[in-house]
């Protein structure tokens, strides 16, 4: 059986012991439910005294204007289309606890960041990090092996990846044409490839 949200926030509580700053990854294709999951344990840490903040990978994605000079528009979410040096930046900044970090937030009902959109304090003890490739192995995804105290990752089958991502994209009034190319020439594909290269997790859950 699965841990509840209640026990994963008892699990890292203990592992935290009395650090400043404890940082806990959420991993997993488009679809598994990082978001929720990050906001859902932020909650429980908070309700138990402690302070939480989310800090989303997506966040990090490059402007729409850059991918279309790149030819890359189609693919947005694919590894190559996120600031992957200004992302280790930043964790590499929250990870310290000794200065406020401003992070940005991506609006996806617009598709772009909004930068500096919230703020991660040094009183902030738990950082729950949500993201595609926080525990990828391929390229600078790869320096973020060892950052994390504690990794999450979400794997639900395929099946159910992609009736979440069909609900997801008809929420945003895209043809049936338009959803499917986001489904299966894009979002399908990188968790497949996310899935095929992933490091270990303290814990892995199949449907969340």
């Amino acid at each position: 059986m699965s841990p509840t949200i209640k026990e994963i926030a008892g699990e890292v509580m203990d592992r935290a012991g009395d650090v400043k700053r404890f940082m806990v990854a959420i991993a997993g294709p488009p679809g598994a439910g990082k978001s929720t999951m990050a906001d859902n344990l932020a909650d429980a840490l908070r309700a138990r005294g402690e302070s939480a903040e989310v800090l989303p990978m997506d966040g990090f994605h490059m402007d729409n204007a850059i991918l279309i000079a790149r030819g890359q528009l189609a693919r947005k979410g694919i590894p190559e289309t996120f600031d992957v040096r200004g992302f280790l930046d930043i964790i590499r900044a929250v990870g310290c606890a000794d200065q406020e970090v401003l992070i940005p937030v991506f609006d996806r009902s617009r598709e772009l960041a909004i930068a500096s959109a919230r703020v991660v304090s040094p009183d902030h003890r738990f950082i729950i990090v949500e993201g595609n490739y926080l525990l990828f192995t391929q390229g600078k995804w790869a320096e973020l092996d060892g950052v994390f105290d504690y990794n999450i990752m979400l794997a639900p089958p395929i099946e159910v990846l992609e009736e979440r991502l069909w609900a997801r994209w008809r929420g945003y009034n895209l043809s049936e044409a338009e959803a499917s190319a986001k489904v299966y020439e894009n979002d399908l594909p990188n968790g497949r490839l996310i899935l095929a290269n992933r490091r270990h997790a303290d814990v892995t859950l199949e449907i969340a």
